[in-house]
Order: structure tokens, then C-alpha cells, then sequence
């Protein structure tokens, strides 16, 4: 058995979802379902998304639609509450220095571009959405395999912008990492958030059933470290009819 909740953790946040995890397992064991006592946090995303006795993890949305969704049960969405989305969607904040004078989206079209994956639907693909729109895409790129590395990576100076995932920029807010240093000079469009899944033998609905029950007994403290307002049940259909960067399908980091 295994499980973790890798996406959003930050040690300010390691023990809230310690706790929301107990609250998770409590549930599930309630429900007949055997789950790990701790959390995989440390173990390699694929492995965790497909091993065959996941119990629960988070994975990105592009993921989920390029290589998943046939091989896993969609749990839910988690809801965050996210300004300017509908429950259990999310956006990215496009971030630059806040000392650029550059203000418009296209002024940036010969800029570096700081990204985490080809294969991130908020660090990636909603900003390729954004740009082509606008009739350009960054010829000069900077992988930084992390959103919190790409906007270290803007704020001192190797690159000049990036799209952060829009929980992940208001944590980073709410613990004045590098906040102070970057402004948000447009939002992306808002797709499905990242999904909850287990393997696709497990009991999708009484999991599903466990993480509501988790949610509802966090405390407050606890809650609004998280950022959770509940799940939604967004259907599997919603994310595959996001559209892929033309370069993301091939961009599989590892065979599994």
C-alpha cells in the first residue's frame, strides 16, 4: 500500500497534512479500506501515480489525461477556493520581477521563460494556451522541474517569467517566499485542478466518501493551512478535453 500528498507540500504545511492524512486513514479504515500509516511524500511521482496499490495520491491535470486516466480511479477535486475560478479549478499566476517595466503580456514574447515540466498543465500548458492566443510562444526556455524554482528562478535573474500554479503563488504569498520580489503581470485561463486518485481496483466512492469526512473534521487551523473547501466531482471528460502543448505527449520522463 501506498499514498501521499506531494503536490502543495512546504514544511510550514508538513504537519497540517500529517493530521488531514490521520483524518484520510481514520475514514478509510472506517470504510474496510487498508491504507499505509504514513505518507510516501519522498517517493517519485510516476511510481506513486502507478502502482498497483496506490490508495491515494494528487496528480497534476496533464498527466492525468496523457497517461493516467485509464489506468487509475478519479477520487475528486479537491476545491481551494481559488479567486477568480469555479470550485475545484484553478488558474496560474504569470509572474515577472517586480522591478521590470515591461507590462503587457507580448512585451515579454523574446523573454526567457522559466517552466517546471512540459508535461505541468499550469506551469506549461496554460501559458502555451495564453501566449499562442496572443500570437506567440517563447523561443527561449529554462526547465526548473519545480514552480517554486521557476519563480527563484525569474527573481534573481536567470529568467524573466514564469506561470506559477495559483495555490501553489498563494502559499508562497502567505509565506513570503520571494512574494515580495515578483508581481503578477496577467492570469492563464482556468482549467479542472489536480485530481485525487487511487488504483483503479479500489473503491473509488468510499474514498472519495473518507476525504470529505477528513475535510469536514479538519479544524480551522488546520483548514486554512491546507487552503481546502471540499471536493468536486469534476468528470474525467473536463481533462481530456484540455489541450496538450504539441511537445508535452512525448515529454514522459521515465517508462512505466
Amino acid at each position: 500500500m501506498i499514498a501521499n500528498l506531494m503536490m502543495y507540500a512546504r514544511p510550514e504545511t508538513e504537519a497540517a497534512t500529517i493530521r488531514f492524512w490521520a483524518l484520510i486513514r481514520e475514514g478509510l479504515t472506517e470504510r474496510g479500506i487498508e491504507a499505509p500509516e504514513d505518507l510516501a511524500q519522498d517517493a517519485g511521482e510516476f511510481g506513486v501515480w502507478t502502482d498497483p496499490n496506490l490508495v491515494l495520491s494528487q496528480t497534476c491535470g496533464m498527466p492525468y489525461r496523457l497517461w493516467l486516466h485509464d489506468r487509475v480511479g478519479l477520487v475528486g477535486t479537491p476545491d481551494y477556493g481559488l479567486e477568480g475560478c469555479a470550485p475545484g479549478h484553478y488558474r496560474s499566476a504569470v509572474v515577472v520581477r517586480a522591478d521590470d517595466p515591461r507590462e503587457t503580456l507580448s512585451d515579454f514574447r523574446e523573454a526567457v521563460f522559466a517552466y517546471n515540466q512540459t508535461f505541468s498543465q499550469s506551469g506549461y500548458a496554460a501559458p502555451y494556451a495564453l501566449c499562442t492566443g496572443h500570437g506567440f510562444w517563447f523561443e527561449n526556455r529554462v526547465q526548473t522541474h519545480g514552480h517554486r524554482l521557476s519563480a527563484r528562478a525569474v527573481a534573481e535573474g536567470q529568467a524573466d517569467i514564469a506561470a506559477l500554479d495559483g495555490v501553489t503563488w498563494r502559499l508562497m504569498q502567505v509565506y513570503g517566499e520571494l512574494s515580495d520580489r515578483l508581481r503578477v503581470l496577467c492570469w492563464t485561463g482556468e482549467s479542472p485542478g489536480l485530481p485525487l486518485i487511487t488504483a483503479k481496483q479500489q473503491e473509488v466512492g468510499a474514498i472519495r466518501a473518507a476525504v470529505v469526512q477528513a475535510i469536514d473534521a479538519l479544524d480551522e487551523t488546520d483548514r486554512m493551512a491546507l487552503g481546502l473547501r471540499g471536493v468536486v466531482g469534476i468528470p474525467k471528460v473536463a481533462y481530456l478535453s484540455v489541450p496538450n502543448p504539441p511537445e508535452s505527449a512525448g515529454a514522459r520522463p521515465r517508462p512505466f
